[in-house]
């Protein structure tokens, strides 16, 4: 427990608060209806807000077999998490001692590190070893250690719970509409410009070779219509996600033309936002028909900014 007594301190975590506590993948419209729920119970209390996180995903650490990717990194979780205007954000490091560790004795820790008087979480949640803590465990629990606990009914969508599941499953399908939905933004991708093997200024269609992190989730191999926001501007664009099978290309890549732009962005970090899928990834019979399937995607790009 001492490392996250040292991650508690290091997160400005002086005086009283009102905390929620989970990993907060995506920061859904569910999650973002939590954490305005929680600013303002916490208003009323005259109490700060933070948010208890933790990194990585406790899924990877209980179940390594399971293969787990992110609909968000850590360092957008915690930048959106501060937007909707959260006092502080502690991560936490998740470890085979921290799985361990009781729902009591861990908010007892919340209590002493972080002034804990308040907390709010969804009616599903569940703390601490063996997931004992469930909300009424923890309102007994505050009963004895000095805090409130507030169990929100989860958002609905379409008679659906919204989840980082459901968002999950709605980008493996490439429901790029549904997902933005859910998340209450677009789906964004973000990396530094890479250089590639420059095959599309050869084609004539320069594209931006983003470095995505392998642990970030993606939707399907394809074409899509994106807004790219890079070196302080915002433009129109169509992105390819995919191994560039014309090529027998193996890595899979994310490669964005911008529209009407010229110039050179390398070493730039560049955020795509993904709108629409337009078609699926195939492998064409030559550099002729691709380059002409790459005008229509472009066209049908313009036509949708439209």
């Amino acid at each position: 427990m001492l490392l996250v007594r040292e991650e508690l301190r290091r997160s400005e975590t002086a005086g009283e608060h009102a905390l929620s506590i989970g990993v907060f993948d995506g920061v859904h419209e569910g999650h973002r209806m939590l954490v305005r729920r929680l600013i303002a119970e916490a208003q009323a209390r005259g109490l700060g807000t933070g948010i208890i996180t933790f990194h990585p995903h406790p899924i990877t650490v209980v179940r390594p077999d399971v293969s787990f990717s992110y609909l968000d990194s850590l360092e957008r979780r915690v930048e959106l998490l501060r937007e909707l205007g959260i006092d502080f954000v502690s991560v936490l490091q998740f470890t085979s001692e921290l799985q361990q560790v009781s729902a009591y004795d861990f908010v007892r820790l919340l209590v002493e590190e972080a002034g804990l008087r308040l907390l709010v979480v969804g009616d599903d949640f569940h703390l601490g070893r063996g997931r004992e803590g469930d909300t009424e465990r923890l309102r007994e629990f505050g009963q004895d250690l000095g805090f409130e606990v507030i169990a929100l009914p989860l958002l609905q969508s379409d008679a659906d719970r919204v989840s980082s599941t459901r968002v999950r499953n709605a980008l493996a399908a490439g429901e790029m509409g549904e997902v933005a939905t859910l998340l209450g933004r677009p789906f964004a991708l973000r990396g530094p410009v890479l250089h590639g093997d420059e095959r599309g200024r050869k084609l004539n269609f320069p594209t931006l070779n983003i470095g995505v992190a392998a642990d970030r989730a993606l939707p399907p191999n394809g074409v899509y219509v994106t807004r790219a926001h890079v070196a302080g501007g915002d433009y129109n664009a169509v992105t390819n996600i995919g191994t560039q099978p014309t090529f027998d290309g193996a890595t899979r890549r994310v490669e964005t033309h911008l529209l009407d732009f010229e110039g050179d962005l390398y070493g730039q970090v560049a955020s795509i936002d993904l709108l629409h899928r337009i078609r699926e990834e195939r492998k064409f019979a030559g550099v002729d028909e691709l380059v002409a399937q790459m005008k229509r995607d472009l066209q049908t790009t313009r036509e949708w900014f439209a």
